[in-house]
């Protein structure tokens, strides 16, 4: 393998670095011949389907080439309210226009990377937010809930159904004078809401779902389709055209919980993207992000088609930078990893660390130990992996003895089983 795939790189800065005088852009493309940017002062045209197919008409600027395959560039001057993409150029002379992988701000269904100032995106006191008292996992009371299903019951009178600011309502009740959104899931006692993911994915168009007031039936999906691993979900804000409002938004959920004493885990998904042809990671450094079996085909150990490589270096860093910025930009409390198994032990044992001990040592991270096909990894995050390191595994004995087999036909205590099961419970 070329030397460059056991590269890693130390700073805290790919992606773009915003200031009123300066926009500062790094790339990680070790085998790429050249770098463009291309500045656009719209969000493109977007076609039936949602998606922006021509980029080629941006103000071009060159990146500079500097040790270890990073790419850089300053631009003088504010460039908030601008769009950009990077067009790269590989040794076959292809040519691929793609998003920023390091985005964090993005346009409707993600076609373009957004400059914004980061102060802006920020709610009223979002400078007071206090994360609720937690000392120990085992504590923990968790709720999980998906963003939308949460608030868009038509018989529940929630302001801003189906949307991140359907958590800032309170003082709310049914005709029967019960609490409903926020202030039930306070007097629930939780002390843990996890989100179903919510950063942007790729099968729902968010231009569909822009009207707060429209027909619920609209497009919808779970969240395990990624495709931004650092930007909130655009379906679930007021207006997910405006690049600053789900980042805004989402902070306010955030924040609403908080005073409420609840605490945050987002549910992430960095075993696989949803697709692999357009997405960026493939398209810049071709061979590196996923894995391959040994014929050359793709690993599908996630089951729907790919895998992350977390294993190699950049791809590690790639995952930590990201939950870095989601504990510290949006103030989140916790981690539950999607097929935990196919991120290597020492990925998640150096994530672990980092974040319990850096960020907040009651930090949850917690997940589920198994994969959803074969993969070729060998270090899994398996059950009994997790002892002594800080994070925690779901046991699949205790949920197969309740519930039963949730891929064939056996049952469970619950569904008939009877007492024939129960040595399940044992590990």
């Amino acid at each position: 393998m070329p030397e460059w795939t056991s590269f890693r790189y130390e700073g805290n800065d790919l992606g773009l670095t915003y200031t009123c005088a300066v926009s500062t852009f790094k790339l990680w493309a070790p085998t790429v011949q050249q770098v463009h940017i291309l500045i656009f002062d719209d969000e493109g045209h977007y076609n039936e389907r949602g998606k922006v197919l021509q980029h080629e008409d941006g103000q071009e600027h060159s990146l500079k080439r500097e040790a270890d395959g990073i790419w850089s560039l300053e631009l003088q001057g504010d460039w908030a309210g601008y769009y950009y993409m990077y067009r790269v150029v590989h040794d076959d002379q292809r040519v691929e226009v793609v998003v920023d992988p390091y985005a964090r701000a993005v346009t409707a269904n993600g076609q373009r990377t957004a400059i914004i100032d980061p102060e802006t995106t920020n709610p009223v006191d979002w400078d007071l937010d206090i994360k609720p008292a937690f000392l120990h996992p085992a504590d923990a009371v968790l709720y999980e809930l998906h963003v939308r299903d949460f608030s868009s019951d038509p018989h529940a009178d929630i302001p801003y159904k189906g949307k991140y600011l359907a958590f800032t309502a309170s003082g709310l009740t049914d005709r029967a004078g019960n609490s409903i959104g926020i202030d039930h899931l306070a007097e629930l006692g939780v002390t843990h809401v996890h989100l179903l993911p919510v950063a942007d994915y790729q099968t729902v168009n968010e231009l569909a779902t822009a009207d707060v007031g429209s027909n619920l039936r609209v497009p919808y999906n779970w969240g395990y389709d990624p495709q931004h691993y650092n930007v909130p979900e655009g379906s679930y804000a007021t207006n997910p055209r405006d690049p600053a409002v789900r980042i805004r938004e989402f902070k306010s959920l955030v924040q609403s919980l908080h005073r409420q004493g609840i605490r945050v885990v987002l549910d992430v998904v960095y075993n696989h993207t949803y697709s692999v042809e357009e997405g960026p990671f493939e398209r810049i450094v071709p061979g590196y992000y996923y894995r391959f079996r040994e014929d050359g085909t793709l690993s599908d150990g996630s089951g729907v088609g790919n895998e992350l490589a977390t294993e190699r270096p950049m791809v590690r860093k790639y995952i930590l930078d990201s939950l870095r910025y989601w504990a510290e930009e949006y103030r989140v409390d916790g981690f539950r990893f999607d097929l935990m198994a196919l991120i290597d032990t020492d990925t998640m044992n150096e994530l672990t660390r980092e974040l319990r001990e850096q960020i907040d040592p009651a930090f949850l991270i917690y997940g589920e130990p198994w994969t959803g096909g074969d993969s070729p990894l060998d270090r899994k995050t398996l059950k009994g992996t997790q002892r002594g390191q800080g994070f925690a595994v779901f046991n699949d004995h205790f949920r197969s003895a309740i519930k039963g087999d949730s891929d064939g036909t056996g049952r469970g205590f619950v569904t008939g089983a009877g007492g024939r099961n129960m040595s399940l419970f044992v590990d």
